[in-house]
């Protein structure tokens, strides 16, 4: 299963290193990883999707808390949180299947970053599910470039999870 870990951690040399190595060194793959300036001056926050069974995840998490500079850690797994990533994408277009790959960026809500003359750089902002369906649907005009931040997660302050309400208001509208 994967997990999404929130990890605050106090903004000194080495501490990526020092996190990263614990799940290296047990053999773990670090699947995404964003790191930036967290709410506090001199504090960064890490978003990390790992994949792994909840007890091994709980345990890395311990081991993560023991760590120096580590001031808190989150499994943002199972809680109701906002997920977001950040894809820049450069597709070809040529003039006459330009309108149908405009459609599609309309659809997603992307942004054009840069016009060319036989190709569109796009930026796409959303939940990774979206991401992948956009990529999805523009790999038949050719994708030439993709670059994809990692996830960035917060737990959400309302406490509503928006994948429960999408589950039930699916099974809602079906007769039983």
């Amino acid at each position: 299963m994967k997990h999404t870990l929130s990890v605050l951690v106090e903004d000194e040399s080495g501490a990526l290193s020092r996190i990263s190595g614990l799940f290296a060194r047990r053999g773990f793959n670090i699947e995404s990883l964003a790191v930036g300036p967290a709410e506090a001056e001199g504090q960064s926050r890490l978003t990390m999707v790992v994949d792994g069974g909840d007890e091994t995840l709980q345990q890395m998490s311990k081991q993560l808390d023991k760590l120096v500079n580590v001031l808190q850690v989150s499994d943002l797994t199972q809680k109701p949180a906002v997920e977001r990533e950040l894809m820049l994408l450069k597709v070809s277009a040529p003039p006459d299947q330009r309108s149908a790959i405009l459609e599609l960026v309309n659809v997603f809500r992307s942004k054009v970053v840069d016009f060319g003359d036989e190709a569109l750089t796009l930026e796409v902002v959303g939940d990774p599910g979206k991401l992948v369906a956009l990529e999805k649907l523009l790999k038949p005009y050719g994708i030439l470039e993709i670059a994809r931040t990692g996830k960035v997660a917060l737990e959400r302050a309302s406490g509503v999870n928006t994948e429960m309400l999408k589950i039930s208001s699916n099974q809602s509208s079906f007769p039983a």
